[in-house]
């Protein structure tokens, strides 16, 4: 799509989520940075054991500690970044501000992934009194025990003091107490058998299907308010949704907007065909969502299309007449099909639904 084309869609984004803001102002909260997002073994919160019917009721106010045993858990940051804590480990709230986010890991390790970063964007995460600020997309470790920073894909710079030390991909500070911090290169294919990169690299492949999965849904029923967190009943946790196309995690996984939703995966069975067929089932998991939740309301203006299937086309998968379709009067696209499917393409008016 051409520069021209892509300013004319987010202008006729704007204007349709403009009109959601305005008529359902009740479903404009976000989960804050310091939700639970995932729960696998021993986890804490203010002490308080945490299990997967926490996920997305639990966040870290200022002050406030979550740790592990022997277990994992997963916490939302800014929209697009995920701090993965590991075993034995412990991180403290510090500010929680959208463009002023802090945490301090105070025990263990912790394996920060970072899909999508603005500039307005203060990222950053303090070991043994050093502050490092992340800048760029990538994905970076921590470690308190041996207190140290790594960039594993991305940049940073650690604050010691008065002095910035700037990482770039492979490279590492070394935090020790009383001692100079020394820059160094690090060998990343040792780092990538650690436990807590395997299950981040899992978790990453993960949060990709919840994106697809979430992405059709608000295609198919509506209530996309723009880039951010969105709740996936099907996968139990917050999915996240870049503004506009697609990207791609420091792990090689794509993040699709709904806008993109359709170029997504396929996975599981769909009747005779012998492909794979995707469709969001809500409420799959049978239990209530949390108060951070979001949940479109009948009605809302946002992304529409029919259900996807599979079609076999020679050999091709086909999604019939996807895309924009506006709620304000006169507004939208009616997209065409592709890959087996036929669709009439362009603008097509509608009435407020």
């Amino acid at each position: 799509m051409n520069r021209t084309l892509k300013w004319v869609w987010l202008a006729l984004v704007l204007l349709t989520t403009t009109g959601l803001a305005m008529a359902d102002t009740g479903d404009s909260n976000m989960p804050p940075p310091g939700t639970l997002n995932y729960v696998e073994g021993q986890v804490y919160a203010q002490g308080q054991a945490q299990t997967p019917k926490s996920v997305g009721s639990t966040y870290l106010e200022p002050g406030q500690v979550m740790d592990t045993g022997h277990g994992y858990a997963e916490i939302l940051l800014t929209p697009g970044v995920y701090f993965r804590l590991g075993h034995d480990s412990a991180v403290r709230m510090l500010s929680p501000g959208l463009a002023n986010t802090q945490v301090a890991l105070t025990k263990g390790s912790a394996m920060v992934e970072v899909d999508e970063l603005f500039k307005e964007n203060n990222l950053d995460v303090v070991v043994d009194g050093a502050t490092t600020r992340l800048e760029k997309q990538g994905l970076y470790e921590f470690n308190a025990n041996q207190p140290s920073a790594k960039v594993l894909d991305g940049e940073a710079v650690t604050y010691v003091g008065d002095r910035g030390i700037r990482l770039k991909k492979g490279h590492e500070v070394l935090l020790a107490a009383g001692q100079a911090p020394v820059r160094q290169k690090f060998d990343v294919a040792q780092v990538e058998t650690d436990p807590l990169y395997r299950w981040s690299k899992l978790r990453s492949e993960y949060a990709t299907e919840a994106n697809v999965n979430e992405g059709n849904a608000l295609m198919a029923e509506g209530g996309w308010w723009g880039p951010g967190w969105y709740w996936d009943p099907f996968w139990a946790d917050f999915a996240f949704m870049p503004g506009w196309g697609l990207g791609w995690g420091p792990f090689g996984y794509p993040f699709f907007s709904p806008w993109y939703a359709g170029r997504g995966p396929y996975y599981g069975f769909y009747g005779g065909y012998s492909g794979f067929y995707h469709y969001p089932v809500r409420g799959a998991v049978g239990r209530p969502d949390p108060p951070l939740a979001r949940q479109p309301r009948a009605g809302a203006a946002g992304f529409r299309s029919l259900p996807r299937g599979m079609a076999m086309n020679g050999g091709r998968m086909g999604v019939p007449a996807g895309g924009f379709q506006g709620g304000m009067v006169g507004g939208g696209f009616a997209g065409g099909g592709y890959g087996g499917f036929h669709g009439a393409g362009g603008f097509g008016g509608g009435g407020r639904r």
